[in-house]
């Protein structure tokens, strides 16, 4: 009879070796997730080639399904606090300066802003708006024009 029942060693030695596998694979997940947040963010930090006509026809059917729905304001962006190299420090202070800190996709956002967006009264609001463990998140890019 006792030679059906594995030994409680066996028994051990099973166990070690299925936790051991499931360690790996979540390292493996781990691991890719880790590197495809990398590849987003070295995606985001290069410049978008969208010409300034092809942002503004973008930015124009934003704000009139915006409208359509009854909105003033709309969230047009939301990255990483890594690219901003306070890590959003300055915008979480709402520091007039925050622009300086903006890198990649969101200070070439801004710029566009400032030159096609701002001389039309809109307005663009840049916060934190997550704060994971208590310490600041993604940043969210707000557009307003009411």
């Amino acid at each position: 009879m006792a030679s059906v029942l594995p030994s409680a060693k066996e028994l051990m030695e099973r166990t070690a070796q299925k936790e051991a596998e499931k360690a790996a694979e979540a390292m493996r997940l781990q691991a890719k997730a880790d590197a495809e947040k990398q590849a987003l963010i070295d995606r985001l930090q290069k410049p978008s080639g969208v010409s300034d006509e092809e942002a503004m026809r973008r930015v124009k059917v934003i704000i009139e399904r915006a409208v359509n729905n009854g909105l003033t304001q709309v969230q047009v962006y939301r990255f990483p606090n890594s690219l901003c190299t306070d890590r959003g420090r300055a915008i979480n202070q709402q520091e007039a300066d925050f622009a300086s800190t903006l890198t990649g996709l969101p200070k070439e956002m801004y710029d566009f802003w400032a030159r096609q967006l701002k001389p039309l009264g809109y307005k663009l609001q840049f916060q934190i708006v997550d704060f994971p463990n208590g310490v600041p998140g993604d940043v969210g890019i707000t557009l307003k024009w009411g």
